[in-house]
């Protein structure tokens, strides 16, 4: 039973040690990829635009807006902030549910709009039909 514990405890160290690998191998891969003009996310929250970066005392100078610089440690630095993908052309909406594509009697929800009240009435009827 105590051998089944130590190989327990074992293992438990041993993917302590391989996640906290990994973690610091994604943060030394991102920290390769910074250069001047990268939109970048710290870990406070700031979006901004690095401008300068300091290897010796591992600083990163960033323009949150123009003509405002802030300068962080470099770990604070955890995100690269990709630009938002442009849809080339605007599709048609899409409703969320089967529902609003046809009404009760099977026709085309565009021609009929269902107001408040008579959404009340008709789930009242249907409470009674069931009863």
């Amino acid at each position: 039973m105590s051998i089944l514990l130590f190989v327990m405890l074992g293992i438990f160290i041993f993917m302590m040690f391989r996640r906290n690998k990994k973690t610091q191998q994604q943060q030394a891969t991102l920290q390769s990829q910074f250069a001047p003009g990268i939109e970048v996310m710290t870990s406070f929250g700031l979006f901004g635009r690095i401008v300068d970066i300091d290897d010796a005392e591992n600083k990163v100078t960033l323009e949150l807006s123009p003509g405002n610089l802030a300068t962080v440690h470099r770990q604070a630095v955890t995100k690269i902030v990709e630009p938002a993908a442009v849809p080339e052309a605007e599709s048609p909406a899409v409703p969320d549910d089967a529902s609003s594509l046809t009404d009760r009697e099977g026709g085309s929800s565009a021609t009929s709009v269902e107001t408040p009240d008579e959404t009340v009435k008709r789930l009242n009827d249907e409470g009674k039909k069931d009863s």
